[in-house]
C-alpha cells in the first residue's frame, strides 16, 4: 500500500511524539541505583494492571513507592521519589508534531497509547490534546498493544478500515501485531522515516491549499 492510499494515521504517543528524561540524577538523591524507578514501574505485573485500566494512575504509584520502600530506606523516600519521578515533563518533538497537525489536513489521525488514566490529563498539559481526531487510551477500553483489539478499536473510532490504516509506532512488537490485523505499519526511530512515510499523503495537501 502507498501512501497515497492511507484512509488513516494512528501513532504512538511515547517514543514518537514525546521522550521523557532519565531519571538518574533524582534515583541517586533517592539511593536508588540508575534504572531502579523504570524497572519497578514498567514490569510487566506492575504495569499491565495500570495501562488496561484495572487501577488508577494513583493507585499504580502508590504500589511503585511501596516495590521501592526497602531500596529506599523507607517508605516516606520511596514515595518522595515516584512523586519526582512522576513530576518530570516529557519532550515534545515538535517535528513529529507538525507531521501530524499536517496529515490531520487530508486524514483522520488517532493517538494510540498503552497509557494510565493520567494520559488525557498529561496530553492537555502539554498542548496535545486537540493533536488527533481520536485518542485511544488503553487504560479506557481495556486491552493493551500489542492486542490485535486496540487496533480495530482504532481503527473503528475513526470509522476507517483497518487495511487503509496506516499505524507507527517505536515498539517492533507493536508494529508486528499491526501489520498482522493488516494495517499498514511504520517501526519509528527518526522523524525523517516517518516524514518519508508520509510525503506522499502530504503531497495531496498541496493542490488543496492552492484551490482554497
Amino acid at each position: 500500500m502507498t501512501a497515497r492510499s492511507y484512509g488513516a494515521v494512528l501513532c504512538d504517543i511515547d517514543g514518537v511524539i514525546r521522550h521523557w528524561p532519565a531519571a538518574d540524577a533524582l534515583e541517586r538523591a533517592s539511593g536508588l541505583r540508575p534504572g531502579a524507578l523504570a524497572a519497578a514501574a514498567f514490569a510487566p505485573g506492575r504495569l499491565q494492571p495500570a495501562v488496561t485500566g484495572a487501577i488508577s494512575d494513583e493507585q499504580w504509584r502508590s504500589a511503585v513507592a511501596a516495590d521501592l520502600a526497602d531500596a529506599c530506606g523507607s517508605r516516606e523516600r520511596a514515595i518522595a521519589a515516584v512523586r519526582a519521578w512522576s513530576d518530570l515533563v516529557p519532550v515534545v518533538d515538535q517535528e513529529v508534531v507538525a507531521l501530524l497537525r499536517a496529515v490531520r489536513e487530508v486524514a483522520p489521525v488517532a493517538l494510540v497509547s498503552n497509557a494510565t488514566t493520567r494520559l488525557e490529563r498529561d496530553l492537555d498539559r502539554q498542548g496535545l490534546a486537540g493533536l488527533a481526531d481520536r485518542v485511544v487510551n488503553t487504560a479506557r477500553i481495556g486491552v493493551a498493544k500489542p492486542d490485535p483489539r486496540v487496533y480495530r478499536i482504532a481503527a473503528e473510532r475513526l470509522g476507517v478500515a483497518i487495511e487503509r490504516c496506516l499505524f507507527v509506532d517505536d515498539t517492533a512488537a507493536n508494529v508486528v501485531a499491526a501489520r498482522e490485523v493488516g494495517m499498514s505499519a511504520l517501526h519509528y526511530r527518526r522523524v525523517d522515516d516517518l516524514r518519508r512515510t508520509l510525503s506522499p499523503l502530504l503531497a495531496e495537501e498541496e493542490p488543496e491549499a492552492r484551490e482554497r
